[in-house]
Formats: C-alpha cells, sequence, structure tokens
C-alpha cells in the first residue's frame, strides 16, 4: 500500500500508471469501436452481441466497474500531472525525448490533453445515461437508429470523436514515453502510428451515427 501512495504522490509515478491506464483504456475503444461496427450487419447481430455480453451478468458488471475505475485514475492522474507542470512552469515539463523534430514538443493535440480528455469524459457520462443507464430496451439496436435520427445527437457524437482522434494522437505517444519504452529512433514513427490509429477510431465512430442519420433505417 505504501509503494502504491508513493506513485500516486510522485512524478514518475503519476505518469506510469496514467500511461498504463491510457494503453488499457485505448484498447478498449478499439475494441467498442470492433463491437459497434456491428451496426452496420444490422439488429439481429447487434442485439444478439448485447444480449451475450449481457448474459456475463456479474462478471460484466466487474468489468465495468474496473473500466470506471480506470478512467477515473487516469484523469485524476493526468490532472495532477497538468497542475504540477504549471507549478513547475519554466523546468523540464515531461522527462521526455528531446531530440530535434520532436513531434510532440508544439501541436494542437498535445496542447490541449487536458481538455480533449475533459469533454471525452464528460461526453462519457452522457452516453452511459443514453445507452447504458437509461431508458433502453432489449433492442439497443432501435434505440440507437432513434437516438442517431436527432442531429443534435448526432452533431454532439461527431464533434466528440473529433477530440477523441486529438486526445488519441498525442496520448498514443506519450504513453509509451511515460513508460520509458520510446527512443529518438522510434518518436517520430510511434507519433505516426498514434496519428493514423487516431484518425481511424474518430472516422469510425464518426461514420457511424452518420450512417444512421443519412440511410440506415
Amino acid at each position: 500500500m505504501g509503494t502504491l501512495l508513493k506513485a500516486f504522490n510522485s512524478t514518475v509515478g503519476r505518469k506510469l500508471i496514467m500511461g498504463l491506464t491510457g494503453l488499457a483504456l485505448a484498447l478498449f475503444v478499439i475494441v467498442h469501436l470492433i463491437e459497434n461496427l456491428l451496426l452496420y450487419v444490422g439488429p439481429e447481430a447487434y442485439n444478439g452481441y448485447v444480449e451475450r455480453l449481457h448474459s456475463f451478468g456479474i462478471f460484466l458488471t466487474f468489468a465495468e466497474i474496473g473500466l470506471a475505475a480506470m478512467v477515473i485514475v487516469h484523469a485524476v492522474m493526468a490532472i495532477g500531472i497538468s497542475k504540477s507542470n504549471r507549478d513547475a512552469r519554466g523546468s523540464e515539463r515531461y522527462a521526455m525525448v528531446r531530440s530535434k523534430g520532436d513531434p510532440s514538443r508544439s501541436n494542437v493535440a498535445s496542447r490541449n490533453m487536458i481538455i480533449t480528455g475533459l469533454v471525452i469524459l464528460s461526453f462519457l457520462v452522457y452516453h452511459l445515461i443514453q445507452f447504458r443507464f437509461g431508458p433502453v430496451t432489449a433492442d439497443l439496436y432501435s434505440a440507437v437508429t432513434t437516438a442517431f435520427h436527432d442531429p443534435i445527437c448526432v452533431g454532439i457524437y461527431v464533434a466528440v470523436m473529433v477530440f477523441l482522434g486529438l486526445h488519441f494522437r498525442h496520448g498514443f505517444w506519450s504513453a509509451f514515453q511515460s513508460l520509458g519504452a520510446m527512443t529518438p529512433q522510434l518518436s517520430k514513427p510511434m507519433y505516426c502510428l498514434g496519428l493514423l490509429i487516431g484518425a481511424v477510431l474518430a472516422l469510425g465512430f464518426i461514420s457511424i451515427p452518420v450512417w444512421f442519420y443519412f440511410g440506415a433505417h
């Protein structure tokens, strides 16, 4: 317990925890997109998947609690690091690769990670209320169809997925940096990979509400 508390109270420990939780959450987001692509197959495929998922009962509940805990820990670590960086303005902000042309040094994604993260966190609450804890019947496909025929709902989802792509763009690189797995040679390739995955995730999620709004019934 003492070691865990020290990790939470040290900058290095916070970065390590944020990196680990960030990668775990990134994996969940990728899997979640793959699951949601079943919406393109049709109501039977999607509702069948949801039914199988709910059949795990208490294990699903534990998984959701664990996921919620990771989100909270990740957010708390990020806010703590951001505050420490502001307090230590003028000193080195991250123990990062300082090679010439470091792609993380100044861009929209890296400068606004807290903002994009808070937007995503707020959206997650909205998303859970709408589809997990709201008045949703067993026919979740129909609930999705109804929601994504509302232009305001579609607009919110599209906008937040842009924020998700931006957050992932820098967060993917930063997670490996925080874990000490980055080298000057890997810096740009890993950042490009994060950019690619972030774009695929954003476009993948955006395509679903747009498809329902303009075409699916």
